[in-house]
C-alpha cells in the first residue's frame, strides 16, 4: 500500500481513478491505448488502489461488452444540456474498469474526428466527476487524467464541484502524452458547451488567442503535471517543443515531473509471441534470423542473410520524421539494404513511399495499414528499427524493438534519448544508433553507420542485440515513481 492513512483505508476507499480515452484491449488507436491497458495493472501490483474510467465506445469488442455490468444511471449537466449517462463495469486482469455509456456521443465508428468532439470530450469529463456520487464501494482521493481528452476534469472539478463535501479533498494529476494535440475549439464552446461566462476566471485560463484550449486547462488547473519521459519534461519548457505552452511549464516546473512510460513485457515477449514464426530469446538468436527469413519471404523480398533489413512501424506523419526517410531513401537503397514500412497517415507520405516501393521492388516494401500481428513480425524479423521523430514524448516502438533484439536508429529527442544509448558511447557500450541534428543527412549517416557495424563487425552487432534485449522497459520502476507522486498528493489532501 502507499502508506499512512491511505494504506489503512483499503482498496475500496480513497482510491485513484485513472481517466483515459483509450485502453487496450477495449480500444487502441495508438500508444495511449497501450498505456491505458498496461499501466493500471502495473500500478495495482505496487499496492495502489487504482481503477480506470473510459468511454463505452461501440467499437469495443463484443466479448467485453457482453460481460459489462451496469452499476449506475445518472443525468449529466453540460451547460444548458441534461444528458443521459450509464456507468458499466468490468474487471479485467485484476483491475476494475468503468465505462461511461451514452450512445449519442460514443456510438461512432472512430473515437475522434467529429464536428462535435468538443462536446463529446466535455461530456465525458463531466460524467467522470458526476459518477463519483454513484460508484459503489469507491471513494476517490486522486483523479489521474491523461491528455487533452480528460484535461477538462481538473477544470470542472475546481469550478463546479470543489465546494461539495465529496469533492473537497480530491487532488488531480495530469499526464501529457503528446503536447501537439491540445483540443483547440471555437470560442463559442466556452459558453455553449462548457457553461462558463466570457468574463469568468475559467475563460481567462482556457483562452488561447480567440479559441478555447482544453489542454491549457489541464496544465493550469491540475495539482501535479507529468510527461511520459524525463527529457520531454525538460524540452517542453523550450519554445521549439513547447507548442506555445512553454511559459506555463516554466511557471509550474516545481510541479512538473518526467516519468518514462513502460511496456507490457509479458505481451511483448519474443519467447511467447503467438504472432511470430519462431519464438526466441536472448540465448537463441539463431531463431531471430529465421524470423528475418520468414519476414523477407512474407514481404516478397530476396531472402538474403547478409543484407540488413531495416523497418519503420509508425504513423506516417510529420512528427514521426517520415519526410527525412523519404528524402534519403533513393540514395540509401542504391546500396545492398532492404527496407519495409508499416503504417498509415498523411496521404502525401503514403503516395511518395508507394512510388519509391514501385521503383525499388526488390529493396522496399510498404504496407499502408495498421496491422498488430504484422507489426510483431516486423519487430521480430528486422535488424534495425528506423525512428527519426522530430519530437517524441516517449515512444514505445523503440522499446518493443529492443525487446525483440531489433536495434533502433533514432533522433536523440524526448523518450528516444532516454531509452536508446547510441553506439559507441563514452563507456564503449550502447544498444542502438542515434543522430542529434534533425536533418536528412544526419539520419542517413546514422543508418550507414549501423549498416557498417552490421556488415563488418557481426560479433559486435550481436553484443548490441543482447544488450538491447536485456534492457528492462517494464512498468515497475515507473509505477513506483507514480506511487510516490500519489502519496505526495494524498498528503496535500489531509
Amino acid at each position: 500500500m502507499i502508506g499512512g492513512e491511505y494504506e489503512m483505508q483499503s482498496t475500496e476507499k480513497r482510491s485513484i481513478l485513472f481517466a483515459i480515452f483509450e485502453a487496450e484491449p477495449f480500444l487502441k488507436t495508438g500508444g495511449l491505448g497501450d498505456i491505458g491497458g498496461s499501466f493500471p495493472g502495473a500500478l495495482k501490483k505496487t499496492g495502489c488502489p487504482i481503477r480506470v474510467i473510459l468511454p463505452k465506445f461501440s467499437s469495443i469488442p463484443e466479448i467485453y461488452r457482453e460481460k459489462m455490468r451496469k452499476v449506475a444511471e445518472l443525468t449529466v449537466p453540460l451547460a444548458w444540456r441534461r444528458q443521459y449517462c450509464g456507468i458499466e463495469t468490468l474487471d479485467y486482469k485484476g483491475v476494475t474498469y468503468y465505462f461511461v455509456d451514452n450512445e449519442y456521443y460514443f456510438k461512432r465508428e472512430n473515437p475522434y474526428g467529429y464536428g462535435d468532439d468538443a462536446e463529446r470530450i466535455a461530456f465525458f469529463s463531466k460524467a467522470v466527476l458526476e459518477s463519483l456520487q454513484y460508484l459503489p464501494d469507491f471513494s476517490c482521493a486522486i483523479l489521474h487524467c491523461n491528455d487533452w481528452h480528460t484535461a477538462l476534469i481538473p477544470v470542472f472539478l475546481q469550478e463546479y464541484y470543489r465546494n461539495l463535501p465529496l469533492y473537497a479533498s480530491i487532488r488531480t494529476i495530469f499526464t501529457i502524452h503528446n503536447l501537439a494535440y491540445q483540443g483547440i475549439f471555437p470560442w463559442s464552446v466556452l459558453t455553449d458547451v462548457l457553461g462558463f461566462s466570457e468574463n469568468s476566471f475559467a475563460a481567462r485560463q482556457l483562452q488561447y488567442d480567440d479559441t478555447v484550449n482544453y489542454m491549457k486547462g489541464g496544465i493550469l488547473y491540475s495539482d501535479l503535471l507529468t510527461t511520459v519521459s524525463p527529457t520531454y519534461a525538460q524540452e517542453i519548457r523550450d519554445s521549439y517543443f513547447g507548442q506555445k505552452m512553454e511559459n506555463f511549464f516554466v511557471q509550474r516546473q516545481d510541479q512538473l515531473f518526467g516519468i518514462l512510460n513502460g511496456i507490457d513485457t509479458e505481451t511483448y515477449n519474443p519467447a511467447h509471441d503467438p504472432w511470430i514464426a519462431y519464438p526466441y530469446d536472448v540465448e537463441h538468436l539463431e531463431d531471430k534470423q529465421r524470423n528475418k527469413q520468414a519476414l523477407q519471404q512474407e514481404l516478397g523480398l530476396p531472402e538474403k542473410e547478409d543484407s540488413p533489413l531495416f523497418v519503420m512501424v509508425s504513423r506516417l506523419t510529420e512528427q514521426k520524421g517520415v519526410q527525412l526517410l523519404i528524402e534519403i531513401l533513393g540514395q540509401w537503397l542504391e546500396g545492398d539494404v532492404q527496407v519495409a514500412v508499416l503504417g498509415n497517415g498523411e496521404k502525401t507520405y503514403e503516395e511518395q513511399l508507394q512510388r519509391l516501393s514501385d521503383y525499388y521492388p526488390q529493396k522496399l516494401r510498404v504496407h499502408l495499414t495498421f496491422d498488430v500481428a504484422l507489426a510483431r513480425r516486423f519487430y521480430a524479423g528486422a535488424d534495425g528499427l528506423i525512428m527519426p521523430s522530430r519530437f517524441e514524448p516517449c515512444g514505445l516502438s523503440q522499446m518493443i524493438a529492443m525487446r525483440y533484439g531489433t536495434l533502433p536508429i533514432v533522433h536523440e529527442t524526448g523518450g528516444l534519448k532516454d531509452t536508446v544509448q547510441s553506439y559507441p558511447s563514452l563507456g564503449g557500450d550502447g544498444w542502438g544508433f542515434g543522430f542529434f541534428e534533425y536533418h536528412a543527412s544526419a539520419l542517413l549517416g546514422a543508418l550507414q553507420w549501423a549498416e557498417k557495424i552490421y556488415r563488418q563487425y557481426p560479433q559486435e552487432w550481436r553484443k548490441l542485440i543482447k544488450r538491447a534485449m536485456r534492457k528492462d522497459f517494464g512498468w515497475e520502476r515507473s509505477a513506483e515513481q507514480y506511487r510516490a507522486l500519489y502519496q505526495k498528493l494524498y498528503e496535500q489532501a489531509r
